[in-house]
Order: C-alpha cells, then structure tokens, then sequence
C-alpha cells in the first residue's frame, strides 16, 4: 500500500494547483482531516518547550534539474519515505533554517527578518551543492503553513511558533555527487519562553580539543553536518553542568568563534560590543546582525575582530569585560556567567544578567512581538 504522503506528491504532480491571490507561487492545500483537537492543543501550548510538538500541516516542494521548483503543496504532517540509497543519508546534502512566528496583540501573525534566513539557506545550499530557493518561495512557505496552522501560534509571553524550512537530497544513488533531486520541506513547532523564571545567566563550556569548523569548510552553512560535529562536545559540556558548549579557531585554539547554534558577543565597561569577526567557519546569525544594528542605532561601538582567550581571562579580572552573552533564534539572548574547561574557569557563576544584555534583549522582544514600533522594518506579517 503506498504511503499517505506518497499518494499527495502523486496528487500534486497531477492535479492543477490554486494561486494564493497575494502571492506567485501555486500550493495545493490538502487539509489534515485528523488534527489535533483543541483541548489537547491547547495543553500543549500552555507547555510547549521546544521541538517537543508539531503542527498540524508541513509544507513540501519538489525540485528536479529538468523541472526546477515545483509541486507545491501544504499537505498533513506525517512521516517522510526515504529509499534507503538516498544521498541525504550516505553524503548529509542537508541544509536547515529556524525562524519563529509571533503572535501580536491584535491576532496577527509575524515573522523577523525572514529575507535574511532565505538569503542565508541560499547560500548554505549553494555550499551543499543543492539548488537555491528564490527568497519568494521561502517567505511565501511559510506563510502557506502559518495560515494553515495558525491556531498552534501561542499567545503566551515570549512563546511562539518555531519554524523549521530544511532541504534534503532525496535522490536514489550512492554516486559521490550533487543531487539532481530534492525535497524542500517546512515543519512548526510550538515554543515556550527559553527563560521560564526569568533570564539567568548560564556557565558554558569550552572545547578546547574540538574544533567546530575549519577555513574553506562549511562552517557559514547552516547545514546538518555541522551540528552532527558539534554533538560529542555538547555532551562533554553537559557532563561538566554546562548546557552549551564554546568553540575555538581551528588554527590557534586561541580565538572564540560560537558556540554550537549561537554567536557571541563581549561587552565592556564603557557599554561597546566585541563579536568574533565573520569568517567562512561561523554562521552569520540573524540574531547577531540585529543585534549589532540595535547597539549602532543607540550610538553604542561594535567591534567585529577576533577575541582570544587571554584577552577574555584579562578583561573579566581587570573590569574591561563587563558582560558576555550568547544570541541566536532559540534563545534570543542569553548572558553568560562563566566560560570553563578542564583547564581554567573565567567569570563568576554567581553573577546576574547585565545591563546591557537585558537592554538589547528587551529591544529585540518589543519589536518581535509587537511592543515597540519596527524602525528597521524588519517584520513581515505572515496572516
């Protein structure tokens, strides 16, 4: 019997498609006809966490090198079927995004700065050897499964919907190359509050043995294998009471690059910023060029230069370095109390968040969720 979700593709590649009236694109809507009825939603939602619950819908486009994009469709969530020679599994051509939906007051429903993550998973596949997604299509993706599934939009404080656009070759082969078949998919799930008893700061830990990312690789990609690498540190870090782990350059072991899914930033006793300066082994975060637009338009400095361990362990014991945070989609903002190894402990766990770092956070929650006006006209409203 063929899988549910193989009858759809085999619907949408012939039936003809409806045009939603605002956009370019053709989506065929198949309604999930067992969703999730709404006090068992609505219990989730009241508790969400993260990536713990989906939506009810997915969005799937196809694309072949003789057909480019097509067969657009927001079909029922449901299990993929993968032939087990598909090149995803033996050669990781994966890439992913993560975004959120926010609901503001008035029960509309945005999203921030979603050109950049399109502009950014263009770049990542290009790195994969996967096909680009017009930055349209991306947007107009996730406005199809937000309008499905808009109900699974939380209403509580700083909750949301995580959106999750990722693309796989689904090709049948175990030929070392680039794919001449794809799947792009976008999937919801419902997020809490990072801080669920207000913003603490957190001791991460600093693999001083592992690296994330070389020079020429795939570290601006956002692509899976990155996070695969990231994993053996992340549970060393864990082991040692920290929930995040710091890596260093490749080349000296010196100089702080990210941690696993989120950049960093310093911040001195004169209110500037330090951040590690982009480069092909860091991923160019959403998070972390807003961040920097926000301390530019309040008059704040930003450096964007290499930060090396000594330099932190200096800074902290003579008050340059006042505060040191984290950013990124999942946990917008988040300070840091110590950076740790086997070998030294810089900072004090007993410290609160500072002032600065609350300050930034604040700003970005206000124009997410609707409190403060956009100035940078970065939301984009999805319904």
């Amino acid at each position: 019997m063929q899988h549910p979700l193989g009858t759809f593709l085999s619907v949408l590649a012939n039936c003809p498609l409806f045009m939603h009236p605002s956009t370019s694109f053709q989506f065929l809507h198949t309604q999930n006809t067992q969703p999730t009825d709404q006090p068992t939603r609505e219990a989730i939602l009241a508790n969400p966490g993260f990536g713990r619950h989906y939506s009810d819908h997915m969005v799937s486009i196809a694309w072949e090198t003789d057909k480019a994009w097509h067969a657009c469709g927001v079909s029922p969530y449901a299990p993929l079927v993968l032939d087990p020679a598909s090149l995803v599994l033996h050669y990781a051509q994966a890439v992913f995004e993560g975004l959120k939906a926010y609901r503001h007051a008035d029960g509309s429903i945005w999203t921030f700065r979603p050109r950049v993550n399109a502009q950014r998973f263009s770049r990542s596949a290009e790195r994969l050897g996967l096909p680009e997604l017009p930055e349209d299509l991306f947007i107009q993706s996730l406005r199809e499964l937000v309008q499905a599934d808009q109900a699974w939009v939380p209403n509580a404080a700083e909750s949301s919907l995580y959106l999750r656009p990722f693309m796989i070759a689904n090709e049948n082969s175990l030929s070392v190359r680039g794919a001449d078949k794809v799947a792009y998919y976008v999937i919801g799930s419902p997020a809490g509050p990072y801080f669920s008893s207000g913003v603490t700061p957190v001791p991460i830990w600093v693999s001083t043995e592992r690296t994330r990312a070389a020079r020429g690789g795939t570290g601006y990609a956002k692509c899976a294998g990155n996070y695969a690498g990231s994993l053996a540190p992340l549970k060393e870090a864990r082991k040692n009471g920290c929930p995040q782990v710091l890596f260093l350059d490749s080349e000296h072991g010196e100089y702080l690059e990210e941690l696993g899914g989120m950049n960093i930033f310093i911040v001195q006793k004169d209110g500037s910023l330090i951040t590690p300066a982009l480069s092909d082994s860091i991923l160019p975060g959403v998070t972390r060029a807003s961040i920097i637009e926000l301390a530019h338009a309040e008059g704040r400095e930003v450096q964007e230069r290499a930060i090396g361990l000594t330099e932190v362990r200096e800074g902290l014991a003579s008050k340059q370095i006042t505060e040191i945070f984290a950013c990124g989609t999942a946990a917008l903002i988040f300070p840091i109390s110590v950076l740790k190894s086997e070998h030294f402990a810089y900072g004090n766990e007993s410290n609160f968040a500072g002032p600065v770092t609350l300050v930034l956070r604040k700003q970005l929650i206000d124009i997410q969720y609707g409190f403060a006006p956009d100035a940078h006209n970065w939301m984009v409203r999805l319904v």
